[in-house]
């Protein structure tokens, strides 16, 4: 089993560009799905998620393959409707598949899918939505069947009860090949739900509305391949901003998505950081000690704070001066994380949602066991901030999100290495 190995008390400095995001390039690649031709994606982050996604592609019959940070998908033949459970239980955003395949097969038959453990995250909005589309589904034994009456699902007006990311991508993958109109009330209106849609237009859909809370998507029958950029990862940006706000270095990031980006950046100014904008580039310098975050810290959907980086704003708070305090509003299990930033010296009390974190003057380095993808990456944060030496292992969940993270760290000066 891999491990990290981090040495910390190194300041950050020095200039990355941010890789392609990985929330976007998942349901885009499902989405290719539906164009019934060749589709190149650029832009696209090398990780185990996105190969995962390939692999699912290629086993219902369409040719997918990756070279660098490009994918080409033939998806002119589509050979199964099914999806094996093995596949589907590497990655938890495995479920988009479900409404692409609905849209361009009436059929199929997946899983319930894997992933991050970060607590019950129900799919009963994306089965009732598809349920008021015409889809017949059929739950037992950990499988889902679904099917469609006749040829294609029928539009309709879907209220959503909360603005979750994956219904509303689920309910855009089968409505945009559906008869008719699709209204989705309470949308979930995350810049990545907008990079999908801007996707499906290039490739000929009639969508609107994305960016709000109220989408409107009126089917076609047919769709085509199209040559399409992935945007810019904006989780990740937050994640090498906090770990160099947390050793008090100075970054210059560039390919970055800076108005995708300002829920976090707002935040992390609070610190005391100096963070200016410009176009695509951030440049953040923090070269005195953290100040704790006065208001308190509430994950939301976007335009809120993302739940995403939470775990590494976290990590980078625990050696600040002074108390924050967080509230996760979006999953349950989110702050498994704060054990091993404890092992580390952090002073963090967890009370159901709420997370006080009480700043310590330094962390010392530790042994951890990443939790998920998010928690393992605020634990190297940590590491690059405490002193002497520290030991993360089940980094697969890191490498599930982050492109060549161990050498995007040392490009900025850390000292970490993979074993």
């Amino acid at each position: 089993m891999q491990k990290l190995m981090i040495q910390g008390g190194k300041r950050l400095r020095g200039e990355i560009a941010l890789q392609g995001c990985k929330n976007s390039a998942l349901p885009i690649i499902a989405a290719t799905l539906l164009c019934g031709e060749d589709c190149t994606l650029l832009n696209c982050p090398k990780l185990t998620d996105v190969y995962s996604a390939a692999r699912i592609l290629n086993c219902l019959g369409c040719r997918c393959s990756t070279s660098g940070n490009t994918v080409w998908v033939d998806s002119s033949e589509v050979t199964e409707d099914r999806i094996p459970e093995e596949l589907m239980r590497e990655m938890r955003s495995s479920i988009i598949f479900m409404g692409a395949m609905v849209g361009r097969l009436g059929q199929c038959t997946v899983s319930v899918p894997g992933g991050c453990e970060l607590g019950p995250r129900p799919i009963d909005m994306h089965l009732a939505a598809l349920r008021k589309m015409g889809v017949d589904i059929r739950e037992g034994g950990g499988k889902i069947v679904c099917r469609t009456s006749g040829e294609r699902a029928k539009g309709a007006k879907i209220s959503l009860s909360f603005p979750s990311v994956g219904a509303t991508e689920n309910i855009i993958l089968c409505a945009v090949t559906a008869e008719g109109e699709t209204v989705i009330n309470n949308a979930a209106r995350e810049p990545e739900i907008c990079d999908l849609c801007g996707f499906l237009r290039a490739c000929g859909a009639s969508i609107s509305g994305d960016g709000e809370s109220r989408i409107v998507i009126n089917g076609r029958r047919d769709l085509h391949g199209c040559c399409y950029r992935i945007m810019p990862d904006r989780i990740a940006g937050a994640t090498y901003l906090a770990m160099t706000a947390a050793t008090r270095g100075e970054i210059i990031l560039t390919d970055a998505c800076v108005p995708e980006m300002e829920p976090f950046l707002t935040v992390l100014e609070q610190t005391g950081c100096s963070i200016y904008t410009r176009e695509n580039r951030i440049y953040l310098r923090s070269g005195s000690r953290l100040r704790a975050v006065p208001d308190r810290i509430r994950t939301m959907p976007h335009p809120g704070f993302p739940t995403d980086a939470q775990a590494v704003l976290m990590a980078a708070l625990a050696g600040a001066e002074g108390t924050s305090i967080f509230e996760e509003n979006i999953f349950d299990c989110r702050y498994r994380h704060a054990e091993a930033l404890r092992k580390m010296g952090a002073d963090i009390q967890v009370l159901g949602k709420v997370a006080i974190v009480r700043g310590v003057p330094q962390l010392t380095g530790a042994s951890a066991e990443a939790t998920d993808l998010r928690g393992g990456a605020a634990m190297a944060a940590a590491a690059l901030a405490a002193e002497g030496k520290s030991e993360i292992t089940r980094i697969s969940h890191i490498d599930r999100g982050y492109e060549r993270f161990e050498e995007t760290v040392r490009a900025l000066g850390g000292d970490i290495r993979r074993e």
